[in-house]
């Protein structure tokens, strides 16, 4: 299979085969065709060469991206439609019997489309999308309502369910984990590790990956490739390859040892998926032509202090929040200390945005108090960038150059740094109105490490970039020996970062300070204390 477009290859001389049992990772950097690739395997674009064949007995499913194209139909008839010829039927089914002239011939009709109802199992079918619905937080109370009333967050959840609703036996996700909260992706996670059918998902979280994944698809150079395991496996195994070919003088004996220990080492952690027997054989067949370098370029990414932290950092005393009539933050409290890096968690994303508006003194609260000691210094990065993009004429090295210190403001120096965020050549004299997300993010990111502040405030900063870029900031902000404030959906970010977590409901808020991501979720008072602030 190959594909042009506008002119240009994205892809060619591809073979694939996908096998049941299996759920295959899409990774690529941004802009090297991966959605692209879920919308030929959908049949939304056609090859330009070869061909995609699926077995006409066999049923695809595929996450909606429109969060609005449901509004006009109730919670339960979107999930439904997720099975198409079902929701055909029974639409069939449903206008014939409101006929207030039925005749016999709309009684064989009927008796047909009855006998197809049965076949389907519909007379489960709303029993099943209940059910289905409320494993992921979608209430009972709400199944008749009409989409158009829910919340951007719920309207993500209903769109999840329709695409795994009655087990299709082809489920295409592109960022299915995108708005999501935590609770929620451990749910998937859960579903997906355990799903016997083939599973085909784009998504740049490196833990959900890790989670699910049985093989990588690999896009890349106009090329794509299967890789036996899971995320990490294919990364570390790229370094691997990366630093073999660059001791080209090595024994290849020795190489091969070290290949087999690092096998060895993945086939054991493999024991907790369903298809772990069959991952490991794979595994253990690989040689070591098998293992290429990826050819990828990471940016570099290094955050340091203008100064150190005092003893004081920040209070918060009492803080309340009112949104839309809505109480957001209810008397929060909390003392964070210098060093500390702070994940803050929620269901609503909205709350978590309104608490770093506030700490960044971008937004005042309602009630209560912000202490700042005297000696940190902060840089806040949004959620939302547009606003710092809004000079539509400025390039991008103009545009970094407004952050620049009298030391810094050299067009050597400037090239330089851009260079390491892989701004390259003419790309820095690119407009600022027609960069990316992924590209923003970037420019915002170089804008931090020029400042130096102590005290970084990141609200959802791996937000449009893919995983090389999310892994050099990820471990940046690891290495940073100041404070950190951030809000992540990244299971992995928030686990190798965080050193205190606070969660924020509507009715309070849990405190968890000296304590990572992953003891915060396995604490056994943590759910019990979750019930009372939700």
């Amino acid at each position: 299979m190959s594909l042009n477009l506008s002119g240009k290859t994205l892809y060619h001389d591809v073979n694939l085969k996908f096998t049941p049992g299996n759920c295959y990772g899409v990774i690529g950097a941004n802009g090297a065709g991966k959605s692209t690739f879920l919308k030929l395997l959908s049949g939304q674009l056609t090859p330009t060469t070869g061909n995609i064949s699926i077995d006409p007995h066999e049923r695809m499913s595929q996450l909606v991206q429109d969060h609005f194209a449901f509004d006009d139909f109730t919670v339960m008839q979107t999930v439904i439609q997720g099975h198409k010829e079902l929701y055909r039927v029974m639409q069939a089914k449903d206008a014939l019997y409101a006929k207030p002239d039925f005749s016999d011939e709309d009684g064989l009709k009927v008796a047909e489309l009855e006998a197809e109802f049965a076949e389907m199992d519909g007379w489960n079918a709303e029993a099943n999308a209940s059910q289905l619905l409320q494993s992921l937080g979608i209430p009972e109370s709400v199944h008749d309502t009409s989409m158009a009333e829910l919340p951007e967050a719920d309207k993500v959840k209903v769109l999840l369910a329709q695409a795994l609703f009655d087990d299709p036996d082809i489920l295409l996700l592109d960022e299915p984990t995108n708005g999501l909260d935590v609770h929620t992706i451990s749910w998937l996670e859960n579903f997906l590790a355990d799903y016997d059918k083939i599973v085909i998902v784009v998504s740049h979280d490196r833990h959900f990956l890790n989670q699910v994944c049985t093989q990588m698809c690999d896009v890349d150079f106009g090329q794509i490739k299967l890789f036996v395991g899971n995320y990490d496996f294919w990364y570390e195994s790229s370094q691997l390859a990366a630093q073999l070919a660059a001791n080209q003088n090595a024994k290849k004996e020795e190489k091969i040892k070290e290949l087999q220990a690092f096998i060895a080492r993945f086939s054991a952690n493999a024991s907790k998926h369903k298809q772990a027997t069959s991952r490991k054989k794979q595994l253990e067949k690989i040689t070591l032509d098998d293992i290429k370098p990826s050819l990828r370029k990471y940016p570099y990414v290094k955050f340091t202090q203008d100064r150190e932290l005092g003893n004081d950092l920040l209070k918060v005393e009492n803080v309340s929040y009112t949104l839309d009539g809505e109480k957001i933050l209810d008397n929060v409290s909390f003392l964070i200390r210098p060093g500390e890096k702070v994940a803050f968690l929620s269901k609503d994303d909205m709350t978590t945005t309104v608490m770093l508006q506030i700490i960044a003194g971008a937004l005042e609260p309602d009630e209560g108090t912000v202490t700042w000691g005297q000696t940190a210094s902060r840089n806040y990065m949004p959620k939302d960038l547009n606003a710092a993009f809004d000079n539509d004429e400025l390039t991008i090295i103009d545009w970094l150059r407004q952050f620049a210190s009298k030391e810094q403001n050299d067009n050597t120096f400037l090239r330089g740094f851009l260079g390491k965020m892989l701004f390259t050549g003419e790309e820095i004299d690119k407009q600022i109105k027609v960069l990316s997300g992924g590209e923003k993010v970037r420019c915002q990111l170089a804008k931090l490490m020029l400042q130096q502040a102590n005290t970084l405030i990141m609200d959802d900063p791996t937000n449009h970039l893919d995983l090389e870029s999310i892994t050099s900031l990820n471990d940046a902000m690891v290495d940073f020996k100041g404070s950190i404030f951030f809000t992540s959906h990244d299971h992995d970010f928030i686990n190798t970062i965080a050193n205190h977590i606070i969660e924020l409901g509507p009715k309070g808020y849990l405190n968890r300070p000296d304590m990572t991501y992953d003891e915060y979720l396995e604490h056994e008072t943590v759910q019990e204390q979750l019930n009372e602030i939700y």
